[in-house]
Order: C-alpha cells, then structure tokens, then sequence
C-alpha cells in the first residue's frame, strides 16, 4: 500500500501560456516518468490533481499509463499554497492514491507526513517526479518508500 505525490510536469510561463499547460518537454518527460512507473509496476486506484491545467494534464498522462481502476478526478486543496494539514489528516496509504499537485505544497505535505512539521523540508521534487510514501503498520509512521525522477543531477 503506498501515497505517490506527483509534481505537475514542466509547463508554459505564464507570458507564453495563461493557463500554464504543459510544455512539450514537459508532456514527454511525465510520459516517459509514467512508462517507467508502469513497468515497475506501480498500482494506484485513483488519481486525484489540483484545478490547474498543468495538474491536469500530468494526471491524465499518468492515468494513461497506470490506468487506475478508479479513474482520475480534480480534488481541492492541492493548489500551490493550500493548508497541507488539512489534507494530511484525511490520507491513507490503503487508499493507493496518487496526488498531482504544485509546490511548495507537494515538498509541505511530504515533510509534514514525515517529520510532523511542513517547515522541515525532507525531499526536493522535480517536475514530474513520483515520491511514493508508506506508513508503518504498528507506529503508523510515514517514510519515503522510493522516488522515481527524471533527473539524477
């Protein structure tokens, strides 16, 4: 059982796009980020993503990939500077759920999983990267299980 936090792939500047969509380097390398998750053989049962366009975009290319039996949906409270407390209490890594969200909410919430406090930064995402989370049975704890990123650098 496990949490995957998604960082949306790389998209259009605000002057170039203003809905910021996903960039064409951006739609490939979470296409690529997706096959490799679907070949290790990644399960999710749900996708759930922020309203924004570039939030969007990666669910479905992810969903394409992963083909959660539960489908994709947008899902409040992922935006940028959403109050990561609030969806925190409400995750469950039973749920198989994958979030496609923004920072600094993404980096906030997996810092607050597993360290107790959102300040204490614990993982840098990248632009369609996966960090998959797990909890301990017994403390019921959070750990980052693994992460699959684009770059190594």
């Amino acid at each position: 059982m496990a949490l995957y936090l998604v960082q949306h792939g790389l998209s259009f500047s605000k002057a170039e796009d203003p809905e910021q969509g996903l960039s064409e380097a951006g739609k490939v390398t979470t296409q690529r980020v997706a096959e490799v998750a679907k070949g290790y053989r990644v399960r999710v049962k749900a996708i759930h993503h922020s309203p924004k366009m570039r939030a969007r975009q990666t669910a479905e290319l992810m969903a394409t990939a992963l083909t959660p039996p539960n489908g994709m949906q947008e899902r409040a409270g992922l935006l940028p500077l959403d109050d990561v407390f609030q969806l925190a209490a409400a995750l469950s890594c039973a749920d198989q759920l994958m979030l496609v969200g923004h920072l600094p909410f993404m980096e906030r919430l997996t810092s607050l999983l597993v360290t107790g406090s959102p300040e204490q930064r614990v993982f840098k995402f990248q632009n369609s990267g996966i960090v998959c989370l797990d909890q301990d049975p017994e403390s019921r704890s959070w750990f980052i299980k693994w992460t699959l990123m684009p770059n190594i650098d």
